[in-house]
């Protein structure tokens, strides 16, 4: 499991999780968002434009 905070945000990964390759999104605990990062769409629930930043910010660090 991976867990990161930015932004506000709580992205979670875990590991041998069912495919695709996806993050987990929350804020004031609550799940926002899991967001499909193969295919770089959402799955359930509606990224906005800041999620999309941070998770773009995440990947490009190595972190998801």
């Amino acid at each position: 499991m991976g867990k990161i905070r930015r932004g506000g945000y709580v992205f979670i990964t875990w590991v041998g999780d069912h495919d695709p390759k996806h993050v987990h999104v929350f804020k004031n605990g609550k799940e926002v968002l899991k967001w499909n990062l193969e295919a770089q769409v959402a799955i359930e629930g509606k990224a906005t434009k800041k999620i999309k930043k941070l998770i773009a910010g995440l990947l490009k660090e190595g972190k998801l």
